[in-house]
């Protein structure tokens, strides 16, 4: 058996006011059998650093070690650090508990003084003596005990290891038991690991967070659902539902957790939301960790609380609005590069939301600093350079988002940029089968498309830039969030742009991982995905408006079998869009009257006819229902 996870976060919190002294220093001290009122030599710096490994480096990958006590603000600090402290370190006041120790600065020679104990005893913090049970759970968190094993053993074998005498126990330290402790929080099988006590300490300031992904998603008391819990795909998520019932602020929620910050207006709690009820709890995975948070919403200072020591972090995150903006997040930019390890906490966060204009002609702060050079500078630059670098790869990204080739526009090829009047810019064109047109003059379903493909190419540039600047590889993964996806799209473009997104990242890493989340209401969209959709990584969501007993009409989030449709049609009338026929208003009227005059016991000639004229003025001449009616009609003695 080994101490649990539970009792070690609960012991922790019993040595806040505890100095490191008493963990580390005097431990040691004992261990080497420290003489009173002489001295011995002690190479203090391979002693300490001894106790250290083995009892305060929890992460055997840092260079930290981790001191849990309350008193020092910086809990993970180099060995060096806390000895060259010790060595130098002289008494300021008969209080301080070097002045219970023989030494002298530059020398090897420590020994205990002969009133040592009552020093000591002046220095505990408020007369509050150690609490060496929770100190002991701490030192043998990694031991493993007998199924005998009770805490007044584990106090017992402390005192032994640590060669506690009498008076020191009677003086300096609690040893009894903590009230209510069962052996069922003492205890668990199997040693804690590191990756379940970093969520109870942190991680040290060298070891960087894992990229992850978003896989878990859960919203109460927020929006239109009490409750929402999306588990996203590891490839592509599918979000499908009515207007008003929450694929944006989905999305918005997802951006949220993948990067703490709102692109644009938070998500407040609904009026009828209890005071601890509003909380967003998520889960971003990686290869080998994963980090859930859940944040609660802080009423008196209406927002959100803060998203901290995350042991995962996203990717590289684009995010197309349905308002024609633009969310980048670069995590090397964003938390590499954060106020905390720049130590300047009057560093402004770096813009990620950008506006179409912004995105095409670049923005600055005051202090003219650029963070986007823009699309139309870009582009012509890139073109210039002689080895047309990342031109070409935008030139293939443009290509793979690009209309079939049987389509009016055919592909999006770049064309030699122009000078227009009254502007000093060279500006960038594309060819079309009618002739070179400047992008500025481009419809709005092209403008959007050129957008997402520089903004892609433009988003992993930029972090490859930045990675090398701050000495890091570039990150593997990328998440590209896509909020109505078909948006200015012509059919022929509604059927095509979902697969070339899921290819685009051939077009920058081979071994890039990218997760795409795209919300829909194109029954072209779904089809386009039929020879793509692999069950095993991608999934299909639908927002419904489901009616409760108990709380009235509700929205809730289902996950739908991946079923294939075949025709755009069926899939207007599928679960996911739930039309009852793929034609007109007029025309579903005319033939459920027609359904219900089938299955009447007698129907009257007039109303047969006044139906069949109906039909023929709503239906088409070829429609499938004509053969059906036709034959009914004509029983009835009504001829078309």
């Amino acid at each position: 058996m080994f101490i649990s996870i539970d009792q070690i976060k609960e012991s922790l919190k019993h040595l806040e006011k505890v100095d490191s002294f008493w963990g580390i220093t005097f431990l040691k001290f004992k261990q080497l059998r420290l003489p009173v009122g002489n001295t011995i030599e002690v190479s203090l710096h391979s002693e300490i650093e001894d106790f250290v490994e083995k009892y305060y480096k929890p992460c055997k990958e840092s260079a930290y070690f981790y001191r849990y006590f309350g008193l020092p603000k910086t809990k993970w600090i180099k060995l060096n650090r806390y000895v060259g402290y010790l060595e130098k370190m002289q008494p300021f006041s008969k209080e301080h508990f070097i002045a219970a120790l023989i030494h002298q600065i530059d020398e090897d020679a420590w020994g205990w003084k002969d009133n040592y104990i009552e020093i000591l005893k002046s220095c505990l913090y408020k007369n509050q003596v150690i609490p060496l049970f929770h100190l002991a759970v701490w030192i043998y968190r990694e031991k493993e005990w007998s199924s005998e094993t009770t805490p007044e053993s584990i106090i017992q074998n402390f005192k032994n290891e640590f060669l506690l005498n009498e008076q020191e126990i009677n003086q300096l330290f609690d040893i009894s038991i903590p009230e209510g402790i069962n052996r069922n929080q003492l205890f668990q099988d199997k040693v804690v690991s590191w990756k379940e006590l970093k969520t109870v300490i942190g991680k040290p300031p060298d070891i960087l967070p894992e990229e992850g992904t978003l896989t878990y998603l859960e919203i109460q008391g927020v929006g239109a659902a009490k409750k929402l819990c999306f588990e996203p795909a590891e490839r592509l998520s599918l979000i499908t539902g009515d207007n008003g019932l929450g694929k944006t602020f989905l999305l918005e929620c997802a951006w949220w957790a993948l990067t703490g910050q709102w692109a644009n207006l938070p998500a407040y709690p609904t009026q009828t939301a209890s005071e601890d009820e509003p909380v967003i709890t998520f889960e971003i995975s990686g290869d080998s960790e994963s980090d859930i948070e859940s944040i609660s919403y802080d009423w008196q200072l209406q927002r959100w609380n803060e998203i901290k020591n995350r042991s995962t972090i996203p990717g590289l995150l684009i995010y197309a609005r349905v308002d024609g903006s633009f969310a980048v997040w670069d995590t090397a930019k964003q938390y590499l590069s954060s106020p905390s390890r720049i130590r300047n906490i009057d560093k402004k966060p770096l813009p990620f939301v950008f506006t179409k204009d912004e995105l095409w002609n670049g923005q600055k702060d005051e202090n003219a600093n650029t963070f986007i050079n823009g699309l139309l500078q870009d582009w012509i630059q890139w073109q210039s350079r002689p080895d047309k670098y990342p031109f070409d790869t935008l030139v293939k990204v443009l290509e793979r988002l690009s209309p079939p080739e049987q389509g009016d526009l055919g592909i999006l090829k770049p064309g030699e940029p122009v000078r227009l009047p009254y502007d000093a810019r060279e500006i960038p064109t594309i060819e079309h089968p009618y002739g070179t047109v400047p992008i500025i003059h481009a419809s709005a379903g092209v403008q959007r498309i050129i957008t997402m493909a520089y903004l892609i190419v433009w988003a992993y540039e930029e972090h490859k830039i930045q990675s090398k600047l701050i000495r890091r590889e570039p990150q593997k993964r990328m998440v590209i969030l896509v909020d109505e996806l078909e948006a200015h799209l012509h059919p022929q473009w509604q059927r095509a742009i979902l697969p070339a997104l899921l290819d685009t990242r051939d077009d920058l890493a081979s071994d890039l991982q990218v997760q795409i989340m795209v919300a829909t209401h194109s029954p072209l969209v779904m089809a386009s995905v039929e020879p793509r959709f692999d069950a095993r990584v991608d999934k299909l969501f639908s927002l419904e408006l489901v009616k409760s007993d108990l709380l009235g009409n509700e929205v809730q989030i289902e996950e739908l079998p991946f079923i294939r449709q075949g025709v755009v049609d069926y899939w207007l009338m599928s679960d996911v869009f739930k039309l009852r026929h793929s034609r007109s208003l007029e025309a579903e009227k005319a033939i459920e009257a027609a359904k219900v005059l089938q299955l009447s016991d007698n129907p009257n000639s007039e109303d047969v006819a006044r139906v069949s004229n109906d039909l023929a003025r709503y239906l088409s001449e070829d429609d499938r229902f004509w053969p059906r009616w036709i034959y009914f009609a004509e029983q009835h003695g009504v001829h078309l």
